[in-house]
């Protein structure tokens, strides 16, 4: 099947939507996946400031899934980005994370920190890929980390900045991540949107606490990226924004013939 849009990407890249921000990342047979969540349907968890409660079952269960070499875990306190199934994944593994989330996860010696803008090295089967982590914010008080991925299989832009996948985590939008573009030419941008929010103690109004369709859209420009990929929008009653209408807002943003749909459990080629 040939990719639905063109990207400078230079490696064949395709993309299984499990859940939420659970999805596996197919790079030419290195296999990794963001934000483990497995909990069927009906499953709810008391966070304290609210019930979450999940509303669809996952597009894959765990025995179903291929060989997995990595994982990208953008915060581990929350459990609609890391549930109980999922964290059985983290064993044995490697795994990059927030520096909060890999102490509250050791003694797992594959559990790595990463910093904002910092980059560490992820050595998979003789393949050698470069992760920077990225800023987030989402809840008061709590750690977010967004992923950048290079390789040297990813080939260059034109203008020689190295090709490269970013994954958002959880997040707002912040005028910072343009900062990528200086160093990074985004081939594919994965997204988590939503327009997830919560009510907290005190407050007066709900507060987002991820992005919706237009600030998506936005951050998609400043970064320059080829291919806009949305997950996040589904599955938990704090999403306040449908599939239909995040595409109004990429309609109007004029962003809509970038955008790649992925399917629950359905192997999506990218590039």
């Amino acid at each position: 099947m040939s990719p639905p849009h063109t990207s400078s990407l230079k490696t064949p890249l395709s993309i299984t939507h499990i859940d939420t921000a659970c999805a596996i990342i197919h790079l030419d047979g290195v296999n990794l996946i963001t934000d483990p969540v497995f909990s069927s349907a009906g499953t709810t968890w008391d966070v304290g400031i609210t019930v979450l409660k999940k509303s669809s079952e996952p597009g894959l269960s765990i025995p179903q899934l291929p060989p997995i070499d990595a994982v990208l875990l953008s915060h581990e306190d929350h459990p609609d980005n890391l549930d109980e199934l999922g964290r059985a994944l983290l064993d044995a593994r490697r795994v990059l994370t927030t520096p909060d989330g890999a102490s509250k996860l050791a003694p797992r010696p594959g559990v790595q920190a990463l910093h904002p803008w910092e980059t560490v090295s992820l050595n998979i089967g003789g393949r050698h890929f470069s992760v920077t982590g990225t800023p987030c914010k989402h809840l008061p008080g709590g750690e977010v980390t967004g992923f950048i991925l290079t390789a040297p299989e990813f080939g260059q832009a034109d203008d020689g900045r190295p090709n490269a996948i970013y994954f958002s985590g959880d997040t707002f939008y912040l005028e910072e991540l343009a900062q990528m573009r200086e160093r990074f030419h985004i081939a594919v941008a994965l997204l988590n949107i939503g327009r997830a929010s919560v009510l907290l103690p005190d407050a007066e109004r709900t507060l987002q606490i991820t992005m919706d369709g237009t600030q998506a859209a936005r951050l998609f420009r400043d970064i320059g990226a080829d291919i806009l990929v949305p997950m996040h929008f589904e599955a938990w009653a704090h999403f306040t924004e449908t599939a239909d209408e995040l595409k109004r807002e990429f309609e109007a943003e004029g962003v809509q013939d970038r955008v790649v749909w992925l399917q629950p459990g359905v192997e999506t080629r990218i590039v």
